[in-house]
């Protein structure tokens, strides 16, 4: 039987809806249960994934460049916003903006960096993206190098 590491890196993919915060809180009690570090990332989706679709002429790389600018910027807004209980976890946080394909890219850093635990909820925003591209959880939890611990913020918690 092969045995379980230490978790001592934690990630959770966010996505800003109203449920991230709540995911968020929950992988910061999961780092802090077992002294780990944890990653906040949001994952800016790159256009190539839309090249099926008729889109209008724009200039793609400065669209893409204005998308993950202000992706840095809500983060960082997201990270001030919930610093009263990261900071009352008592955990290290590192946030970090990435641009692909959001499951992909999930877990593609888990593996680059180690992670041992990925925290993530399974709704976020919905509608169209979700019909068209299917659930990002369900992909990351069947090819993820760790295990993934999903958060249904409409059942879990107050």
């Amino acid at each position: 039987m092969k045995k379980m590491n230490a978790i001592k890196t934690v990630i959770t993919p966010i996505d800003f809806s109203d449920n991230a915060g709540l995911v968020v809180e929950s992988a910061a009690y999961m780092a802090q249960t077992f002294g780990a570090t944890l990653h906040v990332i949001f994952i800016v989706q790159n256009f190539e994934d839309y090249s099926g679709f008729f889109v209008p002429q724009m200039n793609v790389p400065n669209i893409e460049h204005e998308l993950f600018v202000g992706a840095e910027e809500q983060m960082e807004s997201f990270c001030k916003e919930h610093s009263a209980y990261l900071e009352k976890a008592g955990v290290q946080v590192l946030s970090k903006v990435l641009v692909g394909d959001v499951a992909e890219k999930i877990v593609d850093y888990a593996a680059e960096e180690g992670g041992d635990m990925i925290v993530m909820g399974t709704h976020g925003y919905k509608g169209l993206e979700r019909v068209m591209f299917g659930s990002v959880a369900d992909k990351v939890v069947k090819s993820a190098p760790c295990p993934v611990m999903t958060i249904n913020p409409y059942t879990c918690c107050d």
